[in-house]
């Protein structure tokens, strides 16, 4: 079932208003099984869904097979998110960066457009030698959130949490969780469940920042396969 359409606001790039009524999301990876029976990384898919179970949207990897089981990991890619009608909201643009902590010269980013085209914000990584640590910023690049995340980033048999702060890295506003699946999910398997929470009244754009984000951890520490490895632990 999907979330009702709610209603047009002024300003809001047309499909985010559903982002307008939630404060809490569910990533979801769909199974594949050609990647199961024959570990050849095929197009990720993704439901997004609310409190109710609602589907919010509906998310497909696009780049080329020889990317996806060359590079792994580290694969460019971008993320296309639709509505129930299949309409592009919103795309992940992700280039080809390193994942290392030791290359501060090369680190992951990712642009976030709405609608295709128009982009509202973006997502940089920070070097650090201890902690996984991200800035979200708005269209005109200005800081507006940050992420940082545990040096272990393993699940083992407990969920992994990325905290979402203010610019003073002090004040706590949401969190992104990677999902303890159970043990047949998570060693036979690359398919992950992510949950976001943030603030209901934060900006819509900048809720769809988060969200990219979300994508964007998924692949760094938790998705496995093709050429690439996931880290572990970030020291």
């Amino acid at each position: 079932m999907w979330m009702p359409m709610p209603p047009s606001l002024p300003g809001c790039p047309p499909g985010l208003e559903y982002l307008s009524q939630i404060d809490w999301l569910l990533i979801h990876q769909k199974y594949e099984i050609l990647e199961l029976i024959t570990s050849f990384e095929t197009a990720n898919k993704y439901e997004v869904r609310n409190r109710l179970g609602q589907m919010v949207y509906f998310a497909t990897e696009e780049n080329n097979c020889c990317v996806r089981n060359c590079l792994g990991t580290l694969r460019p890619f971008t993320m296309v998110i639709a509505n129930h009608m299949g309409q592009h909201i919103i795309s992940l643009v992700r280039p080809y960066r390193c994942i290392s902590c030791c290359c501060p010269c090369c680190l992951q980013e990712m642009e976030i457009h709405a609608p295709p085209g128009f982009p509202i914000g973006y997502i940089k990584q920070i070097w650090d030698p201890c902690l996984p640590k991200f800035t979200l910023q708005n269209e005109v690049r200005k800081d507006v959130l940050k992420i940082i995340g545990p040096c272990l980033t393993s699940a083992c048999c407990g969920d992994v949490n990325f905290e979402l702060m203010a610019l003073d890295e002090k004040t706590n506003v949401g969190r992104i969780s990677k999902q303890w699946g159970g043990f047949l999910q998570e060693f036979f398997t690359d398919v992950d469940s992510l949950g976001i929470a943030f603030p209901l009244d934060l900006e819509v754009k900048i809720k769809a920042v988060v969200l990219g984000a979300a994508f964007l951890l998924d692949f760094m520490f938790f998705e496995e396969g093709g050429g690439g490895q996931t880290l572990g632990v970030w020291c």
